[in-house]
């Protein structure tokens, strides 16, 4: 009995059909990558207009490359938080819309936590208890997770999120969209002690991040204190690349020390990382390092599920088992920082 998850928080839309052994019998994902590549970052009203031509045909897709009938399917899963409220708003609306032409029950999803279950969909065994790293566009946070679905929250961001930060850095520098691969790209080729970046809130005995104050300090490097005007930044390659290398080096930094932490405070073996920044090469070669070093088992996503997509949505196959489901008064729980 397979289910459909539906994924809409921010401008992916996505849908998956996957079968209660968690086998992924279809899947599909709509970008929008070229929608906000003239803004350098996603417009909210332009995402959620998108996810509204885009869903049903998605859907639609994804059962067919499953060559599932509808009548076949036990449930149907939406995520339901956090993300962009209108975003949220129309994967909600499609799946209780089907949940009721099809008489389905509904399911909602945590986002953040399905990113942490896209590790256990690559896993042999079980990867519960540990500690979950989400490092994202919208999101920084740091769970104890004792299972699927009962996840501590012990920390986040307190103002840009770690993928944000590399967002804004690759428009201070008229990178690519999006920015976090073209500064990661240039990174490869620069010195990362070039620049002596902060590592805010490094040693504060917390979970919290901030990478403002970074994303700042980069801006100083560019244009000097107090400017503002990029058109006038003539930099060379070069140096282009020795600004991503020693932000890049920065951010890690900050996430390998406090995941560290997070698992030597709670006792923990174990560290799981999602989220569309765990696709970093370096911030994957740093961790491993870190694994290595102190003796923790380290899982992170398959690279093609660290971004957003509908797979991960097999976090309600969880909810299932413990009879949870949501009314159809289930309503969105919008938001992109702290809490979740």
């Amino acid at each position: 009995m397979p289910i459909l998850t539906i994924e809409s928080t921010c401008d992916e839309t996505a849908a998956a059909v996957i079968a209660d052994t968690g086998q992924v019998l279809g899947d599909a994902v709509a970008t929008q990558e070229t929608l906000h590549e003239q803004f350098r970052g996603v417009v909210p009203e332009v995402a959620a207009r998108a996810h509204v031509e885009r869903i049903l045909p998605v859907i639609d897709t994804a059962l067919q490359r499953a060559s599932i009938h509808p009548d076949r399917l036990q449930a149907i899963a939406v995520a339901d938080r956090p993300g962009l409220a209108g975003s949220l708003l129309v994967g909600l609306v499609a799946a209780k819309t089907l949940a009721v032409a099809w008489n389905k029950p509904l399911v909602a999803i945590n986002h953040l936590h399905a990113h942490l279950y896209a590790c256990q969909l690559a896993a042999t065994s079980t990867v519960y208890p540990c500690i979950g790293l989400v490092v994202s566009g919208g999101h920084t946070s740091l769970y104890a997770c004792q299972n699927p679905l009962d996840l501590d929250y012990l920390g986040g961001t307190i103002d840009d999120a770690a993928g944000e930060a590399f967002d804004k850095v690759a428009a201070m520098l008229l990178l690519d969209f999006p920015g976090g691969p073209a500064v990661s790209k240039l990174a490869a080729t620069g010195n990362r002690q070039a620049h002596s970046f902060p590592r805010s809130l490094l040693r504060d005995p917390n979970y919290n991040f901030s990478f403002s104050g970074l994303k700042t300090a980069v801006r100083y490097a560019i244009v000097g204190p107090g400017q503002q005007d990029f058109s006038k930044v003539d930099l060379t390659n070069q140096q282009k690349a020795d600004l991503c290398a020693s932000f890049e080096a920065a951010v890690v930094d900050v996430l390998v020390t406090k995941s560290e932490r997070a698992i030597r405070e709670h006792q923990m073996s174990r560290l799981i990382v999602g989220g569309g920044v765990a696709a970093n090469t370096y911030l994957r070669e740093k961790l491993e390092t870190s694994a290595t070093r102190n003796g923790y088992q380290l899982v992170i996503a398959p690279s093609q599920w660290c971004t957003d997509n509908a797979v991960m949505g097999a976090l309600a196959l969880e909810k299932i088992k413990r009879g949870e489901f949501a009314s159809l008064d289930l309503d969105i729980t919008p938001g992109l920082q702290r809490g979740f």
